[in-house]
């Protein structure tokens, strides 16, 4: 009975170790005045916010005097419409900035957690040329860049960071930019 126990005890925590290993990890930090700006999505995981998205999809993040931020997300629909979604974002995780989590839901249901979603950064470059945002479930995941296009050899070292996170980098879909539009807003 004895070594029953003991069996169990090694198993639950030998899945608790490799739970942890394949834990989604942040940044160590983000700097949100750098982080601030306009943002070209590279690639993502296909997701329903995004569907009529076709292409030329940016965020752009402002920091507001109350300490949380403003997120712009635009994008062309087919038929060459722009679509644009302005949420807001907060800060979860002060000490580093990396775990924020974002509502697009009107102001009023901001008491509700159900409306907010997370947004942790997980992958940053050094200049904050590129930054990898994806969420602990491994649900959605962006890779945006601050030009519209990066070289293919920074896009294959990122998706090997994120593989080894756990996220499927065959899922990523590589979003257009440059796509020509008429001046039609939604």
């Amino acid at each position: 009975m004895k070594i029953l126990i003991y069996l169990t005890i090694l198993l639950f925590a030998a899945m608790n170790l490799a739970a942890q290993e394949t834990s989604v990890r942040t940044v160590p930090s983000v700097d949100l005045e750098r982080y601030s700006g306009k943002w070209f999505e590279i690639a993502r995981y296909p997701n329903k916010f995004q569907k009529d998205c076709i292409g030329n999809v940016t965020a752009t993040y402002s920091r507001q005097p109350n300490g949380r931020i403003e997120v712009l997300n635009e994008c062309i629909k087919s038929g060459g419409k722009l679509k644009s979604a302005k949420g807001e974002a907060k800060i979860v995780n002060k000490a580093t900035n990396a775990k924020l989590k974002v509502r697009f839901a009107p102001k009023f249901l901001s008491a509700f957690g159900f409306v907010w979603g997370d947004y942790w950064v997980l992958d940053l470059g050094p200049e904050y040329g590129y930054a990898v945002v994806g969420d602990p479930s491994r649900e959605y995941l962006w890779i945006l860049s601050r030009n519209a296009e990066i070289s293919d050899s920074a896009y294959q070292d990122i998706l090997r960071r994120v593989e080894a996170q756990g996220f499927d980098s065959g899922k990523l879909n590589k979003t257009p930019q440059g796509l020509s539009s008429a001046p039609v807003t939604d």
